[in-house]
């Protein structure tokens, strides 16, 4: 593969096609959180952007040192992001229908969740490894820049959606992020397995 138009059109639609789950995450969480600051969309976007880029040079270097691990692994990345998206959707709308009234401190995204979200969104990303394998080093991580640009910017206009629609739907919008997350949980199972 060489540098040029083609090279950077499709790491740019690679990106686009990675960040859609990030993008309905990151909506459920401006729904979540209306309130939220711009250090905290420029966290939570950069998380998932991390995400996006670190999984693909993963795969890049599983196919060109373990691929066979890889593709036994491969089967299982359906469950895991459906099992983490079902695991933090569920808990959002455990809470939403538990907690009518909230104050703005729970309704907060911790750490853990965006890591956990992270990594559920991305590791179908995983499989790009295998796209990008006629790439050298610097090419793939070139490509993974981009993917991360992307889902960046893909991810602040998903929060701040959400944040608009979240402030109107008040103490609904907790009950919809769930329902969101564990509809892109499934979404990705049924994907990834039919």
């Amino acid at each position: 593969m060489e540098w040029n138009f083609v090279f950077f059109f499709n790491s740019i639609f690679l990106g686009i096609g990675l960040a859609m789950d990030a993008f309905s995450v990151s909506l459920a969480n401006g729904l979540n959180e209306p309130h939220m600051n711009g250090k905290k969309m420029s966290t939570i976007a950069g998380t998932f952007a991390f995400f996006q880029a670190l999984m693909p040079m993963i795969g890049w270097i599983c196919v060109h040192t373990v691929v066979q691990y890889f593709k036994s692994f491969q089967q299982y990345i359906p469950w895991i992001a459906l099992v983490l998206l079902l695991f933090i959707g569920g808990k959002m709308l455990i809470e939403g229908i538990l907690n009518k009234e909230k104050d703005e401190d729970n309704m907060s995204v911790g750490i853990a969740a965006l890591i956990l979200q992270g990594i559920a969104t991305s590791i179908d990303a995983l499989s790009v490894g295998f796209t990008i394998s006629d790439y050298n080093l610097i090419m793939a991580l070139v490509c993974s820049l981009i993917i991360a640009l992307v889902t960046f910017f893909i991810c602040i206009v998903g929060l701040a959606i959400g944040k608009k629609f979240g402030t109107k739907l008040s103490n609904k919008a907790t009950i919809l992020g769930g329902i969101v997350l564990i509809a892109i949980g499934v979404e990705i199972f049924i994907t990834g397995v039919f």
